[in-house]
């Protein structure tokens, strides 16, 4: 396909639009807009992008439908500046549809509070995404209507799914990698949302200078800087608001709720899909009888969270975290400091004493460079400050290991237990 047919392809018809806080006026053709309105795409109005962190900032009630819009107008965007830069695209309009379709519906697997699941044995969002598509006929013939083939939709959304067309492996690439638009989106969505300014990046220097070359997306050299300002965005984003204590505290609750739960046969990971935030509130305070643990879930609703009791770096083979570096063993670290502080603490639950450890972060710099030679290369971790060696102590500074306990138990009594705990 040349340049002027993916052009008109990706301009024809486009005459609705929806608005956007962040974006404006987003454009959208009937077919698509429809999809933007069916009951799987609606749903994500019902989940928090951010989950519990609307508790430190209220401004961040924002939804995942809001977000799934932005990523499809961000990777329009995209495919309309990659085509202007070059003479010959392998793309089809099936394809460059079904790209457009799977930036939308990328979300429609997740549920809430997914990240607090991220250390169990839980289907991936993108697998059960993948997997709505060809179980909900209604929504398949949706993205039918909207010239896009279900098929290849479902592929770029779920890698898992092996595929050797090189179309489809572009789309899935641009979906998800450095400077994807699902990143360009959340970060500067939650910023906006939340009030703080670190999320916010230049999208639309960023997407001008995508080009298509050798059959790779590339990024213009001169761009190079925007790279390194996403990574530190990030950086501050998880420091500021995705990694605040109290959000931190609230994931860490609603994790050791449901791993109680789970344990207690109280609830199975097949309850937990397709809920939206409502439901997955609902569902646990129904089985509150069934694990008494469940009562977490409510306190994180009405922001009744644990303090920090207790918090220290991360070191992989610190005394603390050798402790608890499986589920299993963490949630017997944990009793140990129960057992140790009810003695002193009648009123202390046994759910209610909770080690967090964060999982690590990704501060990926996998990007394919064009230079003003013509010459392509991958980009050179030497011209970044975010070298491995920066990103590594970047990481380092976030991950703090945490204890977090009710209020009234001091901080003396909560560093003496877990270092008793750990050494007993």
């Amino acid at each position: 396909m040349d340049r002027n047919e993916a052009l008109a392809i990706l301009s024809r018809d486009f005459s609705t639009t929806i608005k956007d806080p962040l974006w404006q006026n987003i454009e959208f053709t009937r077919s698509l807009k429809d999809l933007v309105f069916h009951k799987r795409v609606l749903k994500l109005a019902e989940i928090k992008q951010n989950g519990p962190a609307y508790l430190t900032y209220p401004g961040a009630v924002h939804t995942r439908l809001s977000h799934s819009i932005g990523v499809y107008h961000l990777g329009r965007q995209m495919l309309l500046s990659i085509s202007k830069s070059s003479d010959y695209l392998p793309f089809s309009e099936v394809g460059i549809f079904s790209f457009l379709v799977a930036c939308l519906l990328h979300d429609i697997g997740h549920f809430p509070y997914a990240h607090s699941l991220k250390e169990l044995s839980i289907r991936e969002h993108e697998e059960i995404a993948a997997s709505l598509i060809y179980e909900d006929e209604s929504l398949y013939n949706a993205i039918t209507l909207c010239n896009a083939d279900p098929n290849v939709v479902a592929k770029i959304i779920d890698k898992t799914v092996l595929t050797s067309d090189e179309e489809t492996i572009i789309y899935r690439n641009l979906l998800s990698g450095t400077l994807d638009p699902d990143k360009l989106d959340y970060l500067s969505r939650d910023g906006f949302y939340a009030g703080i300014p670190y999320g916010k990046q230049d999208t639309d220097y960023i997407i001008s200078q995508l080009v298509f070359r050798d059959g790779r997306i590339c990024l213009k050299n001169e761009a190079l800087s925007s790279v390194e300002h996403i990574l530190f965005s990030k950086y501050m984003m998880y420091r500021t608001l995705y990694w605040h204590k109290r959000v931190r505290s609230a994931t860490a609750m609603i994790k050791k709720a449901l791993l109680e739960a789970l344990d207690a046969g109280a609830l199975s990971f097949d309850d937990l899909y397709y809920l939206d935030d409502n439901e997955f509130n609902s569902l646990c305070l129904s089985r509150v009888r069934q694990c008494e643990a469940l009562n977490l879930v409510e306190r994180v609703k009405w922001g009744s969270l644990l303090d920090q009791s207790f918090e220290k770096p991360f070191e992989a083979d610190g005394e603390i975290e050798m402790c608890s570096s499986s589920l299993e063993k963490r949630r017997d670290f944990e009793r140990k400091i129960f057992s140790l502080l009810e003695k002193n603490y009648h009123h202390l639950r046994f759910y209610e004493v909770v080690v967090d450890i964060p999982e690590p972060i990704n501060f990926e710099t996998h990007l394919n460079i064009l230079h003003d030679s013509g010459e392509i290369n991958q980009v050179d971790e030497s011209k970044l400050i975010f070298s491995s060696g920066i990103s590594n102590a970047f990481q380092k500074s976030l991950r703090r290991l945490s204890l977090f306990l009710p209020y009234y138990v001091t901080k003396e009594d909560a560093k003496e237990a877990i270092y008793e705990a750990c050494r007993g």
